[in-house]
């Protein structure tokens, strides 16, 4: 008989005899599902919150905001220094002829969660009717729009749903004074956790003259390279220039990181444990085995056949093991809604997305914890003395 179809045969042989090591193969497949339940459902809040700021935003649209601030709520430009930017000629323009520019003022307000009497930031954004404008994606889903010139806000679907006190009619008290939460909007991203308010109003609120930054509509993606060039090299302006989309992926960046180290080392740490469990589990099936194996190699079974045989064991477990963590991480946290604290420290509310390329990812770390936990186990059977095995030491 050929090396090959030894293989086939001890391992079709060991595989059929798993359940009756029912016990102790589930110590596998739980530890290891364990392992990879946690690690994809940590990953999914980073490639959730990653999805959604990514996702904000359009290539035909550029945000300038000061030069050398993190972002929108660490900035601050001067009226004179917006009106500048908003005449340069890669900026297309309304059918009224104006330039498609808005400046808009990002402040930050407290709304508490539900039950909790402390409130989160969140960011309340100041803009003009040209800036909806200029945001095609954003629809309307109940009441309408802010008036100019009146104390109202349009709430993020996000905010709504994770925040209290947004319901359509009521009154929020900002900078002193009641505004009236008058519509709700979805936008499928970043925005969708906002405040939406008029831009003057919210500037005599909080005693702002200038903005936070001014959102440009491109006449072409190609525009953008010269739109930055002129805008950073100009000695009037100090400024930063960014498509949309590449400023709100950038927000990500450092809470994604950090999600990824702390996922990372809480990964490996379980990894430990179930790898010690996938060992001590093989051991015994090996030691269990020990005649059966010597009866093998004394009727011409190489050693080969037997590392095979036990580490197809080992690797069939923790698959199986990998898909139930798997699977349990998708049914439970797939689509789950949470906020958390963006790059701008306010609160931005996404959904966990346990991706394919995640379910992959803890895949792989289930199969290397079981080709580690079934490797030496495997060649400690191929070792073993024929005499002793067949006397069962």
């Amino acid at each position: 008989m050929s090396t090959l179809a030894q293989v086939r045969e001890i391992v079709a042989m060991n595989l059929r005899s798993i359940p009756q090591r029912l016990g102790a193969s589930l110590v596998i497949v739980v530890g290891i599902g364990g392992v990879v339940g946690v690690l994809v459902a940590m990953l999914s809040m980073s490639a959730g919150l990653d999805r959604t700021l990514s996702a904000t935003g359009s290539p035909d649209r550029a945000i300038v905001v000061q030069g050398g601030s993190d972002g929108e709520l660490a900035s601050f430009m001067a009226r004179a220094s917006a009106t500048l930017v908003s005449q340069d000629p890669a900026i297309a323009r309304g059918a009224n002829g104006l330039p498609l520019a808005s400046g808009e003022l990002i402040i930050v307000t407290e709304v508490p969660r539900p039950g909790d009497s402390i409130g989160a930031n969140i960011s309340l954004r100041g803009l003009s009717p040209t800036g909806v404008a200029m945001r095609p994606e954003v629809r309307l889903v109940a009441g309408r729009m802010f008036r100019p010139g009146l104390r109202e806000l349009v709430v993020g679907e996000g905010a709504f749903r994770e925040f209290e006190g947004l319901d359509l009619g009521a009154r929020r008290k900002v900078r002193g004074a009641y505004w009236t939460v008058v519509g709700r909007f979805r936008s499928g991203d970043a925005h969708d956790s906002e405040l939406w308010a008029d831009l003057e109003t919210a500037q005599a609120a909080f005693g702002r003259s200038g903005v936070s930054s001014v959102l440009l509509r491109l006449t072409s993606r190609d525009a953008f390279a010269g739109l930055q060039q002129r805008l950073s090299s100009d000695p009037q302006l100090n400024v930063d220039v960014r498509t949309e989309r590449d400023y709100y992926s950038s927000q990500s960046a450092g809470t994604t990181r950090v999600i990824g180290i702390v996922t990372t080392l809480v990964g490996l740490i379980m990894a430990f444990g179930a790898l010690f469990g996938a060992l001590n589990t093989m051991y015994s099936a090996v030691s269990a085995r020990t005649q059966e194996i010597g009866t093998l190699r004394a009727i011409g079974f190489g050693a080969a056949p037997v590392i095979a045989s036990v580490m197809a064991e080992a690797m069939l477990l923790s698959l199986a093991g990998g898909l139930l963590g798997a699977g349990v991480a998708y049914l439970l946290f797939n689509g789950y809604s949470v906020s958390t604290l963006g790059g701008s420290f306010t609160q931005v509310a996404f959904n966990f997305a346990v991706t394919p390329a995640l379910v992959a990812q803890g895949l792989t770390w289930a199969l290397v914890i079981g080709f580690l936990g079934g490797l030496f186990p495997a060649v400690r059977a191929a070792r073993l003395p024929v005499t002793a095995a067949l006397r069962g030491a």
